[in-house]
């Protein structure tokens, strides 16, 4: 029989579901907005795309599935394992997304007349069908075997069946040694490290071509580095707030791991939870405020498809109201 919902569980679902309804429109926008203008049809773009696919994701599939988990259903362990693994599929998708986004940063700087010869479509679908891969990889891995179930099995009566129900929470069937040996230190800290050292490094170039001493006839390498320059702030931008949002969750993931006599406080757990769920909320806004070509779209997509729209409502609905007066 369920549990009635606690008022500090209605609080959680009402955070986790306003959440959702800001990141799953606001990334699909982004979606359309590289689908409908054709400015935003370069490797990076269709990187950004990638990412935003999984902050979609995140907002329809992870955040009811968290809230289920926070529900603590009784369910068998493999369900539960499911209804646990797709936020470490996204997270990871996140993350090789992020780190594609910064190598072809730093090809259009290091080589910006063979660009578009090294970065063509067709390697960049390549790239993003390999992110998509490895996450899936990363992210199941618990279900090939890597969980739990061992363990619980220890604890359990010799004579009680394979197949036990338990209540399904995050921690009862994702071991913290996946999380934090295998997850946080092979898959989520070596990759933010070294996107740092290469913006570090984009930045530098950048800075570099700036400052040389130009002719009046050499205005475009200027404009060119310039517009990296800003680009490459913005999607800095991303991976910042994006390590800001994961980080505190896996940090806590650590001292569970190495410390457990050390009790973390719920109140600390669920501000990491709702910091890595609403990190998918933030990208679009970043975008609309920081890069030009995206707020263009923005606005285009609203004056053609809403605010006409609204504008016809308006009118049709004065002229009823007109044979009444």
């Amino acid at each position: 029989m369920a549990h009635p919902i606690s008022a500090f569980q209605a609080a959680y679902i009402s955070i986790e579901v306003l959440i959702a309804l800001v990141s799953v429109p606001g990334n699909i926008l982004v979606i359309w907005a590289v689908k409908m203008n054709q400015a935003l049809r370069d490797a990076t773009f269709c990187f950004i795309v990638s990412l935003a696919v999984a902050d979609v994701a995140v907002g329809a599939l992870v955040i009811p599935l968290a809230i289920i988990i926070n529900i603590g259903p009784q369910t068998e362990f493999y369900s539960c394992l499911m209804v646990a693994c797709p936020v470490l599929i996204l997270t990871e998708s996140s993350i090789l997304a992020l780190l594609a986004i910064a190598v072809d940063r730093y090809l259009r700087v290091k080589i910006p007349v063979r660009y578009k010869s090294v970065v063509t479509p067709r390697r960049a679908a390549v790239a993003i069908a390999c992110c998509w891969i490895v996450s899936f990889l990363v992210g199941l891995t618990p279900m090939f075997g890597w969980n739990n179930l061992n363990k619980m099995r220890r604890t359990q009566e010799p004579n009680a069946s394979q197949e036990f129900v338990i209540t399904c929470q995050f921690e009862t069937v994702i071991s913290m040694e996946y999380m934090v040996y295998f997850n946080f230190f092979v898959w989520v800290l070596p990759p933010l490290l070294l996107m740092l050292l290469i913006y570090l490094e984009v930045f530098n170039l950048i800075r570099k071509q700036l400052n040389k001493k130009v002719s009046s006839s050499s205005s475009d390498p200027q404009k060119y580095y310039g517009k990296e320059l800003k680009i490459a702030k913005s999607l800095a931008l991303v991976l910042f707030l994006f390590a800001l949002s994961w980080l505190p969750l896996h940090v806590l993931n650590c001292i569970t791991l190495f410390c457990p006599s050390c009790e973390t406080p719920h109140i600390l757990t669920y501000i990491a939870i709702f910091l890595t769920h609403g990190n998918s909320a933030m990208n679009p806004i970043v975008y609309a405020f920081r890069i030009k070509k995206f707020r263009t779209a923005f606005l285009q997509i609203w004056n053609q498809y809403f605010r006409c729209k609204a504008a016809k409502n308006a009118t049709s609905s004065t002229t009823t109201a007109e044979p009444g007066n």
